[in-house]
């Protein structure tokens, strides 16, 4: 496990450290396993640590630094989250098609109603966009510019179009939809997190503010 700890009395910046100790160390205990709505095949449970010791060695980088190291990879952490989301609303979409265009009702396909296929069409219109983006902010990060602003922009909109695409495929599915038995309820209920994990999306929209300086603290 990576811990970050709480190491001296100067603040924020410079009191904390990332640490690796391994799960097998003395001290540490794992609880009970959380049951998620979502996310079953990657576990989280609790994990309490008392009087836990590991080698300096185990340090990772310079004490004191575990505020900026973390920092740093919020950029790397939200182009991943988006690359991540992408595929599921493909598949989303893609499954949502096929399915539609094989289940009848009133004498046609569901997919043959307009709004179904306009609506599909908007979305993958969404999911383009949102692409476009993510593929900017990649060569942007490559060629070193600071890319805060953009790639919080990006995590933004990817958790809550992919929530958005989701629920919509989902509700063409109808019933079935509704049950552990098909993808799309799996898509559902594993990108939910997207807007949750890595930074809520309201952590993100007060990264932005603060960006375009109409955050209530950047203007005191």
């Amino acid at each position: 496990a990576v811990v970050s700890t709480q190491s001296g009395h100067y603040g924020r910046d410079r009191s904390k450290s990332l640490i690796c100790v391994p799960m097998n160390t003395k001290g540490v205990s794992v609880h009970r396993k959380i049951k998620k709505m979502g996310m079953h095949s990657s576990d989280t449970a609790e994990i309490t640590m008392e009087n836990v010791r590991v080698p300096l060695e185990n340090l990772i980088g310079e004490e004191g630094k575990g505020f900026q190291q973390q920092m740093n990879q919020f950029q790397n952490e939200r182009i991943y989250a988006a690359a991540g989301a992408l595929p599921a609303m493909d598949r989303a979409i893609q499954e949502t098609i096929a399915y539609t265009s094989q289940r009848q009702a009133f004498g046609k396909s569901i997919l043959d109603n307009q709004y179904v296929h306009y609506r599909l069409a908007e979305l993958q219109t969404e999911v383009e966009c949102l692409r476009a983006l993510l593929n900017q902010c990649v060569e942007q990060h490559v060629a070193g510019e600071d890319i805060t602003p953009q790639a919080t922009m990006l995590k933004l909109k990817s958790g809550r179009l992919v929530r958005e695409v989701t629920d919509s495929c989902l509700q063409f599915w109808g019933g079935m939809g509704y049950s552990d038995d098909v993808i799309i309820s799996r898509l559902y209920r594993d990108t939910r997190l997207m807007s949750i994990g890595g930074g809520a999306d309201e952590v993100m929209l007060n990264v932005i503010c603060k960006y375009m300086g109409i955050d209530p603290s950047s203007r005191s």
